[in-house]
């Protein structure tokens, strides 16, 4: 219901805006080039090897391995600990209005000619705050009672996760400030989509593999099983 009402409303608005919403012919846009498939991706090779980009690209594919476990494995080790799923999924809903103001806010101190300070100032914290997820997951079973969590646990979770978006979208929005600063006008788009791109994917393989050793590196107990480690999937079922 709620993909099927959202959907219905962006085909109602984009409809909307391609019938109501006319051009300004007046000003001239400046000049991008326009480039075939082939050329594009000629171009973007040339670009990513500049000794620049290549560092920073380098450096924003690797700056969030530091936080890939906490991001990815925090929820699931709550829901594993007995956090409800959908009580998780309401703490999420007090972060939209935070989401939104966020970029906002953070959008001041990105506007100057260092907009990657924000980003070298936030990564210590986000660290710090991966700490305090293992805290979260680690005092789960000791505050768990029979009616489930306390009102004060999903406080502190609450409290957590909103000095997690602080510090996640003062990195992101520095990094897309920081992006569209050293794009090329002539080649925006091209340019910009490629630093970004690459940005997603620094943020993204770390989840992947993080996901992938969950199993491996967490230590499990057999109860009334003696001889067994219960360190594969197939030894914890049995």
């Amino acid at each position: 219901d709620f993909l099927f009402f959202w959907g219905g409303v962006f085909l109602v608005t984009t409809t909307l805006v391609a019938f109501l919403k006319k051009e300004n012919q007046e000003l001239i846009p400046a000049k991008e080039e326009t480039k075939g498939i082939t050329d594009t991706y000629r171009l973007l090779f040339s670009i990513i090897k500049m000794p620049a980009v290549l560092t920073f690209c380098l450096l924003i594919l690797t700056s969030k391995v530091g936080f890939s476990a906490a991001d990815a494995v925090t929820g699931l080790k709550l829901v594993e600990e007995g956090v409800p799923k959908e009580h998780l999924a309401l703490l999420a809903v007090p972060m939209v209005p935070l989401q939104i103001i966020l970029p906002l806010v953070i959008s001041k101190y990105t506007a100057g000619p260092q907009p990657l300070n924000t980003f070298y100032k936030a990564m210590p914290y986000r660290l710090l705050l991966g700490l305090e997820f293992a805290f979260l997951v680690w005092w789960a079973p000791k505050v768990k009672h029979e009616g489930g969590f306390p009102i004060y646990y999903y406080a502190v979770v609450v409290l957590s996760y909103a000095l997690h978006q602080i510090t996640l979208y003062s990195m992101y929005v520095a990094i897309m400030a920081f992006n569209a600063k050293v794009s090329d006008p002539l080649i925006g788009g091209t340019y910009m989509t490629l630093l970004n791109t690459v940005s997603n994917l620094g943020g993204n393989w770390p989840s992947t593999v993080a996901l992938w050793l969950v199993d491996p590196l967490t230590v499990k107990e057999c109860a009334g099983a003696q001889g067994h480690t219960c360190a594969t999937a197939a030894a914890t079922e049995v």
